[in-house]
């Protein structure tokens, strides 16, 4: 019997030789959707192949993608949820950081989460009760340390935009939601905060930063999963903040605040 991680992984090193074909670090054509983000071939092409490897092995699952079915629908116990190309900004101008996400969810819960960053050379892979692990090596979230001064948030442009923050921790926008929450995993980043991610943006990394030891939530508490049937994911956006403890959490929310 195939196994579903070992499936998804397999997809994800497929699907990030397909992008690097298109990639070029001069930058690509980029157009902007309605919701006014970035869509190139690229994401077009990688959905296309995720999608039909997953209706290929997987007939009986659902799947909900940032470019094609925005859909959760109840008649689907597991449902894959897929990025195809996230950090698309940053594909388009040549930048590295950029990976394909692939989650499949059982009774509306991440069960298994798979993010490659194919420029990186970057593998995060989690199963749940498993772990969390970069290139097959166990990873684990990062406790403060008072003798480690270099410590840094992972976040956003928009971050700042929108709200007050009075984060103790350098600033750093890596340009992927994903990468974002990746940093917290690997104990790279002791906060990551992103105001308007997507639930193909979550679904792999929010088992991941789990796994990892992590703590990561809605900053407003709202519920995330089970994900939600005939709701359109494509206008869902949820302020989401993730932390090396659940101790740390507490407090990150007293120095983030809404302007």
């Amino acid at each position: 019997m195939n196994d579903p991680l070992e499936f998804a992984i397999n997809l994800a090193l497929e699907t990030g030789e397909l992008l690097q074909k298109y990639y070029n670090p001069a930058g690509v054509h980029a157009t902007l959707k309605r919701d006014k983000s970035v869509v190139t071939e690229a994401d077009l092409a990688a959905d296309q192949l995720i999608t039909q490897k997953i209706n290929a092995l997987y007939p009986q699952d659902g799947i909900v993608s940032e470019e094609s079915s925005h859909f959760h629908t109840a008649s689907h116990s597991s449902t894959w949820v897929v990025d195809p190309l996230d950090g698309t900004t940053n594909y388009s101008l040549g930048l590295p950081i950029w990976g394909v996400s692939i989650a499949r969810l059982i009774d509306g819960h991440p069960e298994l989460g798979v993010v490659f960053f194919p420029r990186l050379n970057e593998l995060y892979f989690a199963r749940r009760g498993s772990g969390a692990y970069l290139n097959h090596k166990p990873i684990s979230t990062r406790a403060p340390n008072p003798t480690q001064p270099m410590s840094f948030f992972a976040c956003y442009s928009r971050t700042f935009r929108r709200f007050n923050i009075s984060v103790p921790y350098k600033p750093r926008i890596m340009g992927s939601s994903a990468y974002t929450y990746c940093m917290v995993a690997r104990g790279s980043a002791l906060l990551g905060f992103d105001v308007t991610p997507k639930i193909w943006d979550l679904a792999a990394v929010w088992l991941l930063v789990e796994e990892a030891g992590g703590s990561i939530q809605s900053f407003e508490e709202l519920q995330i999963f089970p994900i939600e049937t005939d709701i359109d994911y494509s206008t869902k956006s949820i302020p989401v903040i993730a932390t090396a403890t659940s101790s740390l959490l507490d407090k990150a929310r007293s120095m983030i605040q809404k302007k």
